[in-house]
C-alpha cells in the first residue's frame, strides 16, 4: 500500500504498518443557520419544527421502510397537521417505477453536448414530470461515480470523469430541478466509484467472500480538487439533499463518517440541506446520527427486515441522552428547510398519484404487507412536449469520431442504405422487457439499475433511418442479427452506405449480465461488435459505425479499417434515440458533442483497474494516483490516446484568433475566513412523558465503523455555540468568503469558415507547470452557435479557486507561485491558443 499522505487534521492517515487509511473524526455536527439564501426556508422550516412532538420528528427522519408506501422511498406522516408523506424517488434520467413520463438522455449524455443551457432545461423538464406526480425528492443527479474506472458500471448516471464538466452538469441540473420545485439530491457522496464490493450481501452473492465494504482510500488534496469539487458546486447550486454512498471511505462508512458529513459537506461547504442514506446504507443508529446522517432509507436495516436503526430507537436514543435533542431537531430542520427552499407548501403541491410496485391502476398501497386495496395509479400523463428536447439533446450529444472524405453528412440521395446489427433494432422483448433494463436486446438507449426509467416508448435507429430514406427513395435493406454472417455480406456488397450498429451496457452492481456485475469485465464492444463491423466493412467501402454505449470502449479492432468512413458514438439517448441519430446523420442537426471522457488505444492505458478481490475481508482500494485520472492520467505519462477528451469532430471548421486576458482583479486579495458561527436557537426541552404504548424494541445489530466513536465529552462539546469558521468555507463559486467570483476574463474571436451553421465548444485549460500538479485541468468551457462565415468573440470568467490549490498543511486553498498558462482550443489536445495569466 501507497503511504498517500500523513497529516494531522487532514482526511488521511495511512499507517503503512497496518496498510490501512484511517479517516479521523469530526465532531460535533455542525447545525444549519440558514446562510445566504436559505434564510426564509430556515425560518419557516425552524417554526415549523417548533411545532412538533418527538415522535412526529422522529418520524420525519425515517423510512417507512421498503414497499411499504407509494414511492421507493417514504418518510413517516404527521397526521396531526395534515403533512403526508415526503415521497423520494428515483433516477437521475426520469421518474423510475411508473408509466406515463419520459425517458431523458443520460447524464453522460448531457455532458456531451457540453451545452449548460442544456443541461439546465433537461433538470427544469425532469423536475416538472418529478413534479407532477407528486414526489417532493428526486434521486439525482449524479456526481459518485466520478469516472475514475472506465469500466465503472454508474458512470452514466453521471457526467464526466472531469471535475469541471461534472461540476457544470450538476450545478445546472440542480437549478432546474428545483426551479420545477422539487428538491434535488447530489449522489453518491463521496468515492462511490465501482459496482464491485460496495455491498457485503451484495458482494457475497456474487462469490466475494468480504465481510466488509470496500473502503476507497482517498487523501486530502485529491478529496477537495478531484472528487468534492462537484459537490461542492452542487451545494453553490444550493441542493436540497446529498445522498451519502454504501462504500466505506478511509475506513469508515460512507453514511457513519463524521470527516465527511460534518467535516466537509456540513462544516467546510456550510451545507444547509439534508443527508440521507443510500438505501440500507446505513449499518448504525447512534453513531449515524451523530456523524451528520439526517434520514434513513428506506428505514429498515436491510429490505424487508421490519426493523430499523432509527424509528423507535432514535426516539430511545434521545430519551436516554445518547443522542441531543438538538441533533434530532437540526435533522429535521434540515429536510424541511430543504422542503421549503423549493416553494413546496402542503395546500398546493401534488398528491403522490402513483405506486412503484405495480403499474396496474388498482393494487396495493402499501405492497409488503398486502394491504390498502384500490386506486394506486392515476395514469397522470407528466410528459408535456419533453420530447422535443430529448430529441435535441440527443442529438446534440453525438460525437462524431471519424468522417472521411464528407461520408457524412449522408445527401439523402443514396440508392440503396444498409442497417446492421441488434443495436438498431427493437428488443424482442420491447424495451421495457427487462426489469431496470438488465437485458441487452435491442437498440440501447440507457443502463441498468434504479437510475432507470420505463419508456414511454423507444425510436429505435431502424425505424428512424427507414422513416428518412424512403422520402429520397431510397432501398433499406437490414439484418439485425448480429451473428448472421452470409447474410450480412451479400446486403453489404449491394449498399451505398452500410450503417452498422454496435452497443457496450452496464448498470448497478445488484444486476449481473453475462458476468458484467454492474461494473463492465472489459472494455469491448457486446455481441461480438468487432467482428461484426469488420464483416460488414469487408464488403463495403462506405461503413459508417454508430455506438451506443455507457462509456468508453476500445476503437483499436476497426478504428483504422479503410472501408469504415465515419464513426459516431450516440451514448445513451433515451427515447428519441433513432430521431436524434437520423438528425445528425442527414445534416440536419451538425454534430456538436465532445467526449467527457478519453478513448484509450489499450485498456491498461487507463493505469487503474476494478478492484474485484473475491477472498479478502476488508478490501482496500487505495486511490494512489491521486489527481492523475483519464486525460491527467494521459498527459503526466505522455500516453497518445485515440481521441482525446473534450474531442469532436464536425461538419464544419473553426478558427481561433486574437486571444485576450483581462484581469478583473488581483490573486492576493485572499482573507481565509474568520470569526464564529452564529449562535443557535436553544433546543426544545424534552417532555417528561412521550405518547407511546409501549417501549421502544431494542435496537438491532450494526457495524458503525465511523471514523471513531464520539465521547460523551465531544457530546457536551457539540452544545456549544458559536464555533471557529473554517478558513475554506466554500459555498460561493468557489468560496464565500473570495468576493469578487472572477478574477481573470480570457477572450478569443471564433470563426466559422466551413460549408454549414455549426456549434463550437471552447475549451480553456489552465497550465501550472508544477510538477505535483496536472499538465493541464479543465477550467471553463463555453458553447457557441455560427452560421457560415460568422464571428463571435468568446468570455470565459476564471474565479480564485479555478487558480487555487489546497494545501493539505493549511487546509485552505492557496495560491502558488510561478507563471500560469491558458490553453484554449477544441480538446485537451487540440490546442489554438496559449497565453500567460499577469
Amino acid at each position: 500500500m501507497v503511504n498517500l499522505s500523513i497529516v494531522a487534521g487532514g482526511l488521511l492517515l495511512v499507517s503503512t504498518a497496518l496498510g490501512q487509511a484511517h479517516s479521523p473524526s469530526y465532531y460535533p455536527s455542525p447545525r444549519i443557520s440558514g446562510s445566504g439564501d436559505w434564510k426564509a426556508a430556515y425560518a419557516k422550516a425552524r417554526e415549523f419544527v417548533g411545532q412538533l412532538t418527538l415522535l412526529e420528528k422522529v418520524n420525519l427522519t425515517t423510512g417507512t421502510g421498503w414497499q411499504m408506501d407509494n414511492c421507493v422511498g417514504n418518510v413517516g406522516t404527521i397526521p396531526r397537521l395534515g403533512f403526508p408523506a415526503l415521497c423520494l424517488q428515483d433516477s437521475p434520467l426520469g421518474v423510475r417505477l411508473t408509466t406515463y413520463v419520459s425517458a431523458f438522455p443520460a447524464g453522460m449524455n448531457a455532458a456531451m453536448t457540453w451545452d449548460k443551457k442544456l443541461m439546465y432545461a433537461r433538470g427544469h423538464a425532469m423536475g416538472a414530470e418529478f413534479k407532477g406526480k407528486g414526489i417532493n425528492i428526486a434521486l439525482g443527479p449524479v456526481a459518485g461515480p466520478l469516472g475514475r474506472h472506465p469500466e465503472g458500471g454508474r458512470n452514466w448516471e453521471g457526467f464526466s470523469s472531469d471535475p469541471v464538466l461534472t461540476g457544470y452538469g450538476m450545478f445546472e441540473t440542480i437549478k432546474g430541478i428545483q426551479d420545477a420545485g422539487v428538491v434535488a439530491t447530489a449522489k453518491h457522496y463521496i468515492g462511490n466509484e465501482q459496482e464491485a464490493l460496495r455491498q457485503v450481501l451484495e458482494a457475497q452473492a456474487f462469490g466475494h467472500n468480504i465481510s466488509e465494504a470496500i473502503s476507497s482510500n482517498i487523501d486530502d488534496r485529491t478529496m477537495h480538487e478531484l472528487y468534492l469539487w462537484p459537490f461542492a458546486e452542487s451545494v453553490r447550486a444550493g441542493v436540497g439533499a446529498v445522498m451519502c454512498s454504501y462504500q466505506q471511505v478511509n475506513n469508515s462508512y460512507g453514511c457513519a463518517n463524521s470527516k465527511l458529513l460534518n467535516g466537509l459537506l456540513k462544516d467546510e461547504l456550510d451545507f444547509q440541506g439534508f443527508i440521507m442514506s443510500d438505501w440500507a446504507a446505513q449499518h448504525s443508529g447512534v453513531a449515524t446520527s451523530l456523524a451528520g446522517l439526517d434520514m434513513s432509507m428506506p428505514g429498515d436495516t436491510f429490505f424487508g427486515s421490519g426493523q430499523s436503526y432509527w424509528g423507535g430507537n432514535l426516539t430511545l436514543a434521545v430519551v436516554n441522552g445518547s443522542i441531543p435533542i438538538w441533533r434530532l431537531d437540526d435533522m429535521v430542520t434540515r429536510i424541511m428547510s430543504a422542503y421549503f427552499y423549493v416553494g413546496q407548501d402542503v395546500k398546493t403541491y401534488p398528491k403522490t398519484n402513483f405506486n412503484s410496485w405495480t403499474t396496474d391502476e388498482i393494487g396495493y398501497a402499501h405492497f409488503a404487507p398486502q394491504k390498502g386495496y384500490g386506486l394506486v395509479n392515476h395514469d397522470v400523463d407528466v410528459r408535456d412536449d419533453h420530447s422535443k428536447l430529448i430529441r435535441e439533446i440527443g442529438a446534440k450529444s453525438v460525437v462524431l469520431l471519424k468522417n472521411v472524405k464528407g461520408a457524412l453528412p449522408l445527401t439523402g440521395k443514396e440508392k440503396q442504405v444498409a442497417v446492421f446489427g441488434s443495436d438498431a433494432a427493437d428488443s424482442p422483448y420491447g424495451p421495457n422487457g427487462f426489469s431496470d433494463r438488465s437485458g441487452d436486446m435491442g437498440t440501447l438507449a440507457m443502463g441498468w439499475g434504479s437510475g432507470t426509467t420505463y419508456f414511454p416508448y423507444l425510436v429505435t435507429p431502424l425505424e428512424a433511418i427507414k422513416a428518412r430514406a424512403l422520402k429520397g427513395r431510397s432501398l433499406v435493406l437490414s439484418v439485425t442479427d448480429d451473428y448472421a454472417y452470409d447474410q450480412i455480406k451479400a446486403v453489404a456488397t449491394q449498399a451505398s452506405v452500410c450503417l452498422t450498429f454496435v452497443n457496450a451496457d452496464s448498470g448497478e452492481g445488484y444486476i449481473s449480465i453475462d458476468g458484467n456485475q454492474g461494473d463492465r469485465k472489459n472494455l469491448t464492444l457486446w455481441h461480438d461488435g468487432e467482428t461484426l463491423i469488420n464483416t460488414v466493412a469487408g464488403n463495403c467501402n462506405n461503413t459508417i459505425v454508430v455506438i451506443h454505449g455507457v462509456g468508453v470502449v476500445l476503437l483499436e479492432a476497426f478504428i483504422k479499417h479503410p472501408n469504415v468512413t465515419a464513426v459516431l458514438f450516440a451514448g445513451l439517448p433515451g427515447q428519441e434515440s433513432g430521431n436524434s441519430l437520423v438528425d445528425v446523420l442527414y445534416g440536419d442537426v451538425n454534430p456538436s458533442g465532445k467526449l467527457p471522457f478519453t478513448i484509450a488505444k489499450n485498456a491498461s492505458d487507463y493505469g487503474v483497474h476494478i478492484n474485484n478481490a473475491t477472498n479478502v475481508e476488508d478490501p482496500q482500494e487505495d486511490f494512489s494516483e491521486g489527481l492523475f485520472i483519464d486525460y491527467r492520467h494521459f498527459d503526466k505519462k505522455g500516453i497518445k490516446p485515440r481521441y482525446e477528451f473534450g474531442y469532436g469532430l464536425s461538419y464544419t471548421n473553426f478558427t481561433y484568433s486574437q486571444l485576450v486576458i483581462t484581469k478583473i482583479a488581483e490573486l492576493t486579495g485572499y482573507r481565509p475566513s474568520t470569526g464564529l458561527t452564529p449562535s443557535h436557537p436553544k433546543p426544545q426541552p424534552l417532555p417528561s412523558t412521550h405518547p407511546t404504548t409501549s417501549p421502544p424494541p431494542a435496537s438491532p445489530p450494526g457495524n458503525s465503523k465511523t471514523s471513531s466513536t464520539p465521547t460523551s465529552t465531544t457530546r457536551d462539546k457539540s452544545k456549544k455555540a458559536p464555533t471557529p469558521l473554517l478558513p475554506g468555507l466554500t459555498t460561493s463559486h468557489h468560496n464565500l468568503s473570495l468576493p469578487p467570483a472572477a478574477l481573470q476574463e480570457v477572450s478569443v474571436m471564433i470563426t466559422n469558415t466551413g460549408p454549414y451553421t455549426g456549434e463550437e465548444v471552447v475549451q480553456l485549460y489552465l497550465e501550472t507547470g508544477l510538477k505535483d500538479d496536472p499538465v493541464v485541468v479543465l477550467r471553463g468551457f463555453e458553447k457557441v452557435e455560427l452560421v457560415m462565415g460568422q464571428s463571435t468573440v468568446v468570455r470565459i470568467l476564471l474565479s480564485r479557486k479555478d487558480l487555487m490549490r489546497w494545501d493539505v498543511g493549511k487546509q485552505d486553498w492557496v495560491v502558488t507561485e510561478g507563471t500560469k498558462k491558458v490553453r484554449v482550443g477544441a480538446s485537451s489536445r487540440d490546442v489554438k491558443l496559449t497565453g500567460t495569466l499577469t
